[in-house]
């Protein structure tokens, strides 16, 4: 069984197209309940029989989610992938994807059922 961790606090989660993986979060977002609105990253295992040429086997991975649900997809990525990315989202390049404080406040207001 996998666990998903905020950074405080950890919990038992496991997502069915990646089993045993221990997901991570941001630190803003709670666990008790579970907020469910965040992009969840794992240490995946290393690449074997990637089916593109520049994923040679052995590449190190990072696997990227939904928390929303168990069954959400898994996409990976190399970590080479996953620092080019981070280093333009702390650039500030993907700025205007952003939430507005509008739309953090309705997010925060859902109560799921």
């Amino acid at each position: 069984m996998g666990t998903i961790s905020n950074g405080r606090t950890s919990k038992p989660f496991e997502n069915s197209h990646a089993p045993g993986l221990d997901w991570r979060k941001a630190s803003r977002t709670d666990l008790d309940p579970i907020l469910k609105e965040c992009v969840i990253l794992a240490e995946a295992p290393d690449a074997k029989g990637h089916p593109h040429f520049s994923i040679p086997d052995g590449t190190r991975m990072v696997a990227v989610s939904d928390d929303k649900d168990t069954d959400s997809p898994v996409l990976y990525f190399s970590r080479a992938e996953i620092t080019k990315f981070f280093e333009g989202v702390k650039s500030g390049e993907f700025d205007d994807l952003m939430a507005t404080d509008q739309e953090m406040e309705e997010a925060a207001a859902i109560v799921a059922p």
